[in-house]
């Protein structure tokens, strides 16, 4: 996998590394080790354990958020587009940052398999883009 350092600390863009032929392709959506190794070991000194893992399926035009949970239910999303196509964006919301306003905003569509990490302290929401998008 290829992570990209985003202009926001600790907000990156994880792009899989993708096995395609003419019968599709396959790739590994989530490794422990490789994240631990790759992302959140160089990033937040520490590794990081998923917990919770969820789907949402939303129509053209929707947008989502944006929302964030406060300590001590603040959480860390890596989140990704398995149909459709929606943008993608993050506010640094932790008081104190020097980031602190300022966002990133990515496409995340069934055809680049891109993931975003959204760490604790941003607030995140997307809209649609496509028919639909899970």
């Amino acid at each position: 996998m290829e992570v990209i350092k985003t202009k926001i600390e600790g907000l990156v863009i994880i792009e899989p590394r993708i096995f395609g032929d003419t019968r599709g392709y396959f790739f590994e959506s989530f490794s422990q080790q490789d994240f631990d190794e790759q992302v959140a070991i160089p990033f937040w000194g520490k590794p990081i354990v998923f917990v919770q893992d969820n789907e949402s399926m939303s129509c053209y035009g929707v947008m989502r958020g944006l929302h964030f949970q406060r300590p001590p239910y603040a959480q860390t999303k890596l989140v990704r587009c398995v149909k459709g196509k929606v943008l993608d964006v993050a506010v640094d919301i932790r008081k104190g940052s020097p980031t602190y306003g300022k966002h990133v905003a990515v496409e995340l569509t069934e055809d680049n398999h891109r993931q975003f990490l959204i760490p604790k302290g941003f607030a995140h929401g997307f809209v649609v883009l496509s028919e639909k998008a899970v």
